[in-house]
């Protein structure tokens, strides 16, 4: 059966330079752009972030639920029997190890800094209930669950198995324009397909580097207030110095040494630093806020996803929600592109139960612990941990542990996490990269693992350097809207793809879709 698909859909072909040259080139304009008009291309880009979430938000939002609905479908489809591989092929990595790979990837870097500086923000500043009251503590929590639940990894989800089952099933490239072969065919491999795999790896790389850059200032800010290092510019730049080198070691060694085994200690650390805080924090409204916040979330879920408005959305929308939505959508390709290398052997209901069940469940544990302890000191203790928060979210993790018994040691420990994750996630971008601009193969050559992973460290120094870190985020941001009609494309060739498939194998509920034209 792989035979015969594999010749319908053609053989894996590598691909010209032009990806990679092409991404190098826009990545380099940016940084220019980013340096050298800092003011400029900060007002422009925050214009056209603006401009994208107050137009397109409700599309947005309409996406995001429409991909949920479509992973859900696939489930208790025929087509959930189906592997990214072989019929007969198995998983490379064992579930723990899986595991930890896909949540460090998807979520690790954004939830450690957001974990407690969100649900103090959404207290502070709620979208419907009054400020600093136990209603605005109660919808915080049900809003951080809507923004890092299940929407993500339906984004994330529709990529990585079209991409995964393109590759591993069909013998394309481990690259974006897969997920374009059930619409376009061989066309992929001309200046459309050049054009999708040149926006997901500049996409990859600015959101890395935007992530090592917020990552050096939160390091920095654990350094600082634990062994009194001094804050600046030229510290973050050491940081991130540091970082890179021990990601491009890790990248250069191979997904099976290198990233599987730093994911594996990732969690396991944080595991650790979690079960700390359940521990010696307020552990009873950790318990109420986790299962109170889940109820409100499932109940709320089909309200919340679907908050269209027929006017422009509130500036609360737009920071919070739209904002998340972008974000993941141009975070896609990186983490489905990951996913897909992670998941070969898995079968299609596989990916899906694991991506919507394990690091949703995990993320809405985190948050509890670290959001629901930060809010249960704020209202009975009377400390003011939000209003330091909104002025510098770095800090709100330390301020949380500094709060807790033995405060020196835990912020030292957490420090040490937040750094491993950071080094994962520069590590598994440039893999992404790596493999994207090598024509899509699994295993890309080691010098062009070296200049992605140089590169993500040399183009967040840069940023920090000259200020425009803010600039290039709102970019990755505005990025969004061209990455959503590539996820609208992919969702509609994954469907055709998979019901083929399905009906090839004499699955009799499976609809009869042609093959694409050679």
């Amino acid at each position: 059966m792989q035979q015969d698909l594999s010749e319908q859909f053609g053989p894996f072909e590598r691909m010209q330079p032009t990806v990679f040259f092409g991404s190098a080139m826009l990545v380099m304009l940016f940084v220019f752009i980013g340096g050298a008009f800092t003011e400029w291309a900060a007002g422009t880009f925050e214009s056209v972030q603006g401009w994208v979430t107050a137009t397109f938000g409700g599309y947005y939002m309409l996406l995001a639920s429409a991909l949920l609905v479509m992973a859900l479908v696939l489930l208790i489809t025929p087509a959930g029997r189906l592997r990214l591989g072989d019929p007969d092929s198995r998983p490379e990595f064992s579930y723990p190890a899986w595991f930890a790979m896909l949540f460090a990837a998807g979520m690790g870097t954004g939830l450690v800094f957001w974990g407690v500086a969100e649900p103090l923000s959404h207290y502070l500043e709620p979208p419907g209930a009054d400020p600093e009251s136990a209603a605005a503590a109660r919808e915080g929590m049900t809003y951080a669950f809507l923004h890092w639940g299940l929407h993500p990894w339906a984004i994330y989800l529709v990529l990585a198995l079209g991409i995964g089952y393109g590759h591993f099933r069909l013998g394309l490239p481990l690259a974006p324009r897969a997920v374009l072969w059930p619409l376009l065919g061989k066309r992929i491999y001309g200046p459309v397909g050049h054009a999708a795999d040149i926006l997901c790896t500049v996409g990859t790389l600015l959101g890395v580097a935007t992530s090592l850059g917020l990552g050096a200032m939160q390091i920095n800010a654990g350094l600082s207030r634990s062994l009194d290092v001094p804050t600046g510019t030229g510290v973050q730049v050491a940081i991130i110095g540091a970082i890179t080198l021990v990601a491009t070691i890790s990248v250069v060694s191979g997904l099976q040494r290198g990233i599987r085994r730093l994911s594996g200690l990732n969690i396991a650390l944080a595991a650790v630093l979690m079960v700390f805080v359940f521990a010696v924090g307020p552990t009873l409204p950790i318990i109420a806020t986790f299962f109170q916040s889940l109820g409100s979330y499932l109940q709320r879920l089909p309200t919340m996803s679907l908050e269209v408005g027929l006017g422009a959305p509130s500036e609360w929308e737009t920071n919070w929600t739209l904002f998340y939505w972008g974000w993941w959508i141009s975070w896609s390709p990186f983490v489905g592109i990951f996913v897909a290398r992670i998941s070969k052997g898995r079968t299609v209901r596989e990916v899906i139960l694991a991506a919507l069940i394990v690091p949703t469940l995990v993320t809405f544990g985190w948050m509890s612990t670290f959001g629901g302890a930060a809010l249960d000191l704020q209202q009975s203790e009377g400390l003011a941990l939000a209003s330091q928060v909104i002025d510098d979210a770095a800090i709100a993790l330390h301020l949380l542990l500094e709060q807790l018994p033995w405060a020196s040691v835990s912020t030292v420990f957490a420090t040490l996490v937040i750094i491993i994750f950071f080094i994962t996630s520069s590590d598994s971008g440039s893999l992404v990269d790596d493999m994207v601009t090598s024509g899509g193969h699994p295993d890309p050559p080691v010098a062009q693992r070296l200049f992605w992973a140089l590169s993500e460290g040399a183009v967040a120094a840069t940023l920090l350097l000259v200020g425009g870190l803010s600039a290039i985020q709102q970019a990755a941001i505005a990025m969004a809207l061209p990455m959503s009609l590539l996820l609208i494309a992919a969702a509609i060739g994954l469907l055709r793809v998979l019901w083929m498939d399905a009906r090839v194998e004499g699955v009799p509920e499976a609809e009869d879709i042609a093959a694409p034209d050679e």
